[in-house]
């Protein structure tokens, strides 16, 4: 059988959807004998930013396209592909294929006011056809699947749970690799962490009130480092900095070496991720690898994903998040203990069971259309 997986995405963006389809586009052909790969890849991409086995094809329809789904099928009907997976759940018009899609989060559906006008429009248009002719889907996390289940009334036999999981590269750094990224990056030695898009979902405000709080009660409290790329709203957010007079105290970085993450996280004395809403929560589990006590909202997938490694926090009420930093900072056998937990947490999730639960999919599908 022919199985087409599309890529085209990773040329367009590095985030965590990203490196999801990266992951699955080098390791699923490696495990799967039994079927010929297609990676569907963006014509712009002179180099693939993944490696793989597979044959990859370079394609005309930009990821994102208004007219994405109906170009996407004309260029796929002369490659006899018995099933497609389209791991950004926006599939192909029609076709003969049998279609997995990915959803990874519904927040353009819980929280549409996260989102610009026009992104919030163009996904309400491709949802529901999506999962309409899909023959099977995988969510993220069982917090995601429910959203499904909720609101787009899908039958629960045809969605699964894939729990994503972190790169071999995200473990503990030794003292002197971290030391040398904080002066390459100009940061603190010791500072608390945030890492993500700068968007609303990610509730930066909230985490600031809550932080210029813990400031003016405890003078020496470290840094604050924010990490990610500049979302849609973002200047209100750096706006909120001078008016909180913390324009000292925090440090907003989107111009950084992704290869300085594992650093980062391993420097940092904890990450804090406040979200109203995550389909996952990569920046949890990657924290957790190397060896960085985490807290997190007590919202959608977050408690799901880091158990009782994590410390849990309201992200409705500043106070909350400000208690679970302040514990984290002046209780180190709290710290200790998150860090230890988090550790074992972070092994519970593999590429490998990623790639095996997916396969797993794609055969039932495949086996269903040979038995029709």
């Amino acid at each position: 059988m022919r199985i087409a997986f599309d890529a085209r995405l990773t040329h367009y963006s590095s985030g965590g959807i990203s490196e999801y389809i990266r992951q699955l586009a080098g390791r699923l052909p490696a495990l799967d004998s039994q079927n010929d790969y297609l990676i569907l890849n963006s014509r712009k991409a002179a180099v693939p930013s993944f490696s793989t086995d597979a044959r990859t094809i370079q394609c005309f329809t930009p990821a994102h396209h208004p007219l994405e789904r109906t170009a996407l099928t004309l260029e796929l009907l002369p490659r006899r592909v018995h099933l497609l997976h389209s791991p950004d759940f926006i599939a192909p018009r029609g076709g003969p294929w049998r279609s997995v899609i990915t959803i990874h989060d519904l927040t353009f559906l819980r929280f549409p006011h996260f989102l610009t006008t026009e992104s919030h429009r163009y996904y309400n248009r491709q949802i529901e056809a999506a999962v309409s002719r899909a023959d099977a889907i995988m969510a993220d996390s069982n917090a995601t699947r429910s959203d499904i289940l909720e609101l787009l009334r899908v039958q629960p036999a045809k969605v699964t749970t894939v729990h994503l999981a972190v790169d071999e590269r995200f473990h503990p750094q030794p003292e002197e690799v971290v030391a040398s990224a904080c002066a390459r990056l100009d940061l603190p030695r010791h500072y608390l962490l945030f890492v993500g898009t700068f968007e609303p979902r990610k509730n930066i405000p909230t985490l600031l009130h809550a932080y210029a709080d813990l400031h003016s009660r405890q003078s020496d409290t470290p840094h604050l480092v924010l990490v990610g790329n500049p979302g849609w709203l973002f200047e209100s957010t750096d706006t909120l900095l001078d008016e909180l007079g913390l324009r000292g105290s925090v440090t907003f970085r989107s111009d950084f070496p992704h290869e300085d993450l594992p650093a980062l996280y391993s420097g940092a004395i904890a990450l804090i991720l406040p979200s109203h809403y995550e389909g996952f929560g990569f920046p949890v589990l990657e924290a957790m690898a190397c060896g960085t006590a985490t807290i997190v909202s007590d919202r959608a997938s977050l408690p799901e994903i880091a158990g009782d490694a994590a410390l849990k926090c309201d992200p409705d009420q500043p106070e909350s998040i400000t208690e679970a930093m302040s514990r984290v900072l002046f209780d180190s056998e709290l710290r200790a203990s998150l860090e230890e937990k988090g550790l074992h947490r972070a092994t519970k999730f593999s590429w490998e069971t990623c790639c095996t639960q997916t396969l797993a999919v794609y055969r039932q599908v495949l086996s269903r259309a040979q038995q029709e």
